[in-house]
């Protein structure tokens, strides 16, 4: 018998981690951090509901911090086995989890000052370099499309979901007692108006499918209309003085921005001549992406194939700011630039301090390309509910202009998601909905069940049999 507990993003976004037990095999899909309000980002600290040394393998879907920001910690508390991945998504994770600790370590001494001259105990970050060092020594890449047994009774392969860099759909065979069972992980599915990757593979066979719903409960608006008013914001920034300020994912979100804009420059409709990219980790992702331009699907004869630096060479005018020195010089300039850095949903990074010099400017204008879990700041500032927010200690005054442009987001909408599940032949899988706030879940549930297809929303510790 095999069964699958539902451990993380379910209900809510972040978190995505699933046990897989079969007779004989402990497996997880995927290990990621909660992220968003402080109450949310507390289970990071728990104690894993499994003991880490008896799972036997990981399979990660990709490098984003929210699927695989808890894999060092899994390392540090015992896990030994392998880590199965995409090839690309190799270096990608070393970039997030190296950077991850490095801000924990950060934060954790930060609050020990404070936690000392109040005489409180010190804390400990959640993991270290040294434990995120140990985890990637465990990592095992798979080409896309390989079937690869990984345990005597469990094979993986991975394909193409099209959301960043070496994401995947997981598909697991499990053989037990001369039965054949399959399931299907979406992981994320990438939105159909990536400028850079391909289509998300279509699968047509499983048993189960866990199916993300990020966007369950929304189509993105027509991307010819999102990047009209993209030249349009630029336009009015240029006009008025102000600076443009993106928070944008380190990897894929920034990709995406630096492509489209380059396009928009080449049909003469950037006015701004400074592009900054102040996030070291964006301009290493960035680096990896040029290495990997045989998974790009870009239909764009102006696009030539890129190598690292080459993305300054599709964006004249496009400066990498990688020292602190440079990002407090950016932080300085008060109109006609366009800034872009992290954290994509504004909790950390030095997209904070562009905000806190910006966002009480007039003439500014704030673009949100991407999605804003609850409890973040990036949430904050779309929900507009504020007229002042807490940024770095100070209260700043929400003057600014805000942008939201959903069909840049790296996920599929509603429309694409059904269309994507829709393509498995009948009997229809058992349908679980996953990675998505409660309202989007329940709107892609009711679309599901008007096509006569039951979806379920699991419960977090919620245990079903495969």
């Amino acid at each position: 018998m095999t069964n699958l507990t539902f451990l993380g993003a379910t209900g809510q976004v972040t978190g995505s981690c699933y046990l897989l037990e079969t007779g004989s095999s402990r497996v997880l899909l995927d290990c990621g951090l909660f992220q968003g309000s402080r109450e949310t980002e507390k289970q990071n600290e728990a104690e894993f509901p499994f003991d880490p040394a008896g799972i036997d393998a990981v399979v990660l879907s990709h490098a984003h911090l929210d699927h695989c920001g808890r894999l060092p910690k899994l390392a540090k508390d015992g896990f030994k086995g392998p880590v199965f991945l995409t090839e690309a998504s190799f270096p990608l994770l070393e970039l997030m989890l190296m950077d991850a600790a490095h801000l924990q370590l950060r934060d954790t001494e930060w609050e020990n000052k404070r936690r000392e001259r109040a005489g409180k105990p010190l804390l400990e970050p959640l993991y270290t370099e040294a434990d995120v060092k140990m985890l990637l020594a465990l990592r095992q890449p798979i080409a896309y499309g390989v079937e690869t047994k990984i345990l005597p009774e469990l094979s993986v392969s991975f394909h193409e979901a099209g959301h960043i860099l070496g994401s995947s759909i997981v598909r697991l065979r499990i053989n037990e007692k001369d039965k054949t069972r399959t399931l299907v992980f979406s992981g994320d599915l990438g939105n159909l108006n990536s400028p850079l990757l391909r289509d998300p593979t279509v699968l047509t066979e499983a048993d189960v499918l866990l199916l993300e719903s990020t966007y369950g409960d929304r189509d993105h608006k027509p991307l010819g209309n999102t990047l009209d008013e993209l030249r349009e914001t630029l336009a009015e920034a240029a006009e008025s003085g102000g600076n443009v300020i993106i928070p944008a994912f380190a990897v894929g979100r920034t990709q995406d921005l630096i492509y489209w804009l380059g396009k928009i420059q080449r049909q003469g409709g950037l006015p701004q001549q400074q592009i900054y990219l102040d996030s070291p980790m964006a301009i290493s992702a960035s680096n990896i992406y040029a290495e990997n331009t045989h998974l790009f699907n870009v239909d764009d004869p102006e696009f030539t194939k890129i190598a690292p630096g080459g993305w300054q060479a599709w964006l004249p005018g496009l400066i990498y700011s990688q020292t602190a020195e440079e990002s407090m010089a950016v932080n300085r300039i008060a109109g006609g630039a366009i800034i872009i850095a992290g954290s994509g949903m504004c909790n950390g990074g030095r997209i904070r301090h562009h905000l806190k010099y910006n966002l009480w400017r007039r003439n500014a204008h704030i673009i949100i390309a991407g999605f804003q879990a609850e409890g973040t700041l990036g949430r904050a500032i779309v929900d507009g509910k504020k007229s002042h927010l807490k940024i770095l200690g100070a209260d700043v005054n929400v003057a600014a202009k805000v942008h939201t442009l959903g069909a840049l987001s790296a996920h599929a909408d509603q429309s694409q998601l059904l269309q994507w599940a829709g393509h498995f032949k009948a009997p229809k899988p058992r349908l679980y909905l996953i990675h998505g706030e409660k309202s989007a879940t329940l709107s892609l549930q009711t679309c599901f069940k008007r096509t006569g297809w039951d979806a379920n929303i699991p419960k977090v510790g919620e245990r079903i049999t495969i």
